[in-house]
């Protein structure tokens, strides 16, 4: 799996404040309907963006649990919320939240049930903490969907087969609803949001994938080193050449715990 490390956090900070994945940050904070007042239990919550921006749409009277299992991630979000005394980050996992039952509003996890190897535990944790009635938001990528040019397809299906082994799992927004409606909750909507580049943008998601998967690769011995390198120069090439072509769709759900 993907470890969050120093080095991870500081890619993943450039490529969070960017076009495309302030896009998905918006359509989980859009689902949620977050309001004053709201306690919200931010599962998953990395650096803190999507804490902060919840902290200050709340006002004095809401608050915000941060809750992540990485000491780097936990740092980066206290750093970027040290302002907002309605902010806590906490030491914690989708498993184990640390926090009481039925004590918040509201629930969002952004990109975290991915890397859960146990998807039922997690939905019924989060059923716990949330108030009846509340809802919860979880948005993850189908990887299914990934589509990703290359003159060298057989290199390409080898890199990306290689990125697999950095989650869990690969298909939540298909497979976590029927979970959610086991552990008590109601889905309501599952709505895709799609993502596509014909160009490698510094802040953009294919060039962030890029600068994550061959190290990845190289460290775990997943693709010889000179393979991995050649794979993401190709993709320079295409980039400069105006033939790159990169999709995926993510997808918001939105569930509800009667």
């Amino acid at each position: 799996m993907l470890k969050f490390n120093a080095r991870t956090t500081k890619l993943l900070e450039n490529a969070y404040l960017g076009a495309d994945f302030s896009r998905r940050r918006r359509a989980s904070f859009e689902a949620l309907c977050p309001r004053p007042g709201d306690r919200i239990a931010d599962i998953g919550c990395g650096n803190g963006l999507l804490t902060q921006e919840l902290a200050r749409t709340l006002g004095e009277t809401g608050k915000v649990f941060g809750i992540d299992p990485s000491d780097n991630m936990r740092k980066a979000a206290h750093q970027r919320c040290s302002d907002l005394p309605n902010v806590e980050i906490l030491d914690g996992t989708a498993n184990t939240l640390g926090l009481e039952s039925n004590s918040v509003d509201r629930a969002v996890s952004l990109q975290m049930f991915e890397y859960l190897d146990d998807l039922q535990s997690a939905a019924v944790e989060a059923h716990r903490v949330l108030k009846p009635g509340g809802r919860l938001v979880v948005g993850d990528m189908h990887w299914d969907t990934l589509t990703w040019f290359s003159d060298y397809p057989e290199r390409m299906h080898k890199m990306l087969v290689a990125w697999d082994r950095h989650l869990i799992e690969r298909c939540v927004p298909a497979v976590l609803p029927p979970i959610l409606q086991t552990a008590g909750f109601v889905v309501e909507q599952v709505t895709p949001v799609p993502f596509s580049a014909t160009g490698l943008h510094p802040d953009g998601l294919p060039n962030m994938m890029i600068n994550l998967m061959v190290p990845f690769v190289i460290e775990k011995d997943l693709v010889p080193e000179e393979e991995a390198r050649e794979w993401a120069l190709e993709q320079k090439k295409l980039d400069a050449s105006g033939r790159m072509f990169f999709s995926i769709t993510h997808f918001v759900i939105v569930a509800r715990k009667t």
